[in-house]
């Protein structure tokens, strides 16, 4: 199958993005300054995240909606805010999960940001479930545009004016240059940022601008170091269809009150949280420098293997080695020794606390 690209790909390739296949898209991996200068750049200025190949899915409908929508997804969507998002799921019925995404409720439905890999299958899955009721739109008229860092709402601001009213996990529709956006302030990396719905005919145009104005092109390659430092999943690879959110340690993400009603895996994910778990998602700090990629092994004292690295890179922010992984919840307990077979040798590491660099989220909006 043909690799696609998104509407910025001429102008990756004009900064100099070196390009992988990503879910089926030729993405940048990295530019010129290479990946720890645009992660530096993020964490210190802004950085300026193409993530187009994402899918924008929208769904419209009456009343039932929402009702229907929450036999699905385990978040309590009844009391969400019109223009509020959250952070969930779609999950398998045995509990594992589909996918992890952002849903936001518009003032005439609902939209989700689902990750690249997924959407075309997260499509039919969520037309089956919702009985071909409802208009599910996956938009390929909108690119989508993350800008994070300490200085990414100054940068915005001069483009988009207002955007600072914005709190953490909240949206809006704006204008730029007379077209329509839609704004919400989150992001993936840890720090304060914005993601933009943009239209694909002005998207290079804006970026552009965010250039013009200080940001800078960040590749997938950073994105990863900072979503890692941050303690943020990957789907298909900390989280699948083989691991359910309890295991993932984010129960936070399953609304309380939703615990004693229906959705989609409830079954499983009561009985886990009643009985507990086998294995849990925790944080690894090596003792050295070695980086324990995904599929290393892990060992307990006495030699007995007791999970799996899913995630592992050297921490540009934290200047040490982190990773996460699935440990027997036996040896879950925050530093706890264990040891990671790299090259056939094995290196000690402990089990630490997650995130590995402090959030910097701004909760509230950044003008009150």
């Amino acid at each position: 199958m043909k690799t696609k690209k998104t509407p910025l790909f001429d102008l990756h390739k004009f900064h100099g993005a070196k390009f992988v296949e990503f879910a089926g898209y030729e993405m940048p991996i990295q530019y010129k300054t290479g990946i720890v200068e645009e992660h530096n750049l993020t964490r210190s200025k802004s950085g300026i995240f193409d993530v187009s190949h994402m899918g924008q899915l929208f769904i419209k409908g009456e009343k039932e909606l929402t009702k229907n929508l929450e036999k699905i997804f385990p978040i309590d969507l009844q009391n969400l805010q019109v223009n509020q998002s959250k952070y969930s799921f779609l999950m398998k019925d045995n509990g594992g999960i589909y996918d992890d995404l952002i849903i936001t409720k518009l003032e005439d439905g609902f939209m989700i940001i689902l990750n690249a890999a997924c959407k075309e299958n997260d499509l039919k899955i969520l037309n089956l479930k919702l009985g071909n009721k409802y208009d599910l739109k996956l938009s390929n008229d909108l690119s989508l545009i993350a800008i994070q860092g300490p200085d990414a709402r100054n940068v915005l601001e001069k483009l988009v004016p207002n955007i600072s009213n914005l709190k953490f996990m909240q949206g809006n529709k704006f204008k730029y240059q007379d077209n329509k956006l839609y704004i919400t302030r989150s992001g993936y990396t840890g720090e304060d940022g914005f993601e933009v719905s943009i239209p694909n005919d002005v998207v290079e145009i804006f970026v552009k601008n965010l250039i013009e104005q200080g940001s800078n092109l960040v590749g997938l390659g950073a994105r990863d170091t900072l979503r890692l430092e941050a303690g943020l999943c990957l789907y298909g690879h900390d989280i699948n269809e083989e691991t359910s959110p309890i295991e993932a340690n984010l129960k936070w993400a399953i609304s309380k009150n939703r615990l004693d009603t229906q959705f989609l895996g409830s079954q499983t994910i009561n009985k886990q949280i009643a009985e507990g778990v086998k294995k849990l998602r925790v944080g690894i700090k090596p003792e050295s420098r070695v980086i324990a990629r995904e599929s290393t092994k892990i060992f307990d004292e006495q030699n007995n293997e007791i999970g799996k690295i899913t995630s592992g890179t050297f921490g540009p922010s934290v200047q040490s080695s982190v990773a996460m992984g699935y440990v027997v919840n036996t040896f879950s307990k925050i530093n706890t020794k264990i040891f990671l077979e790299v090259r056939g040798n094995k290196y000690p590491a402990n089990i630490c606390n997650l995130p590995f660099y402090k959030k910097n989220y701004v909760k509230g909006a950044t003008n009150e």
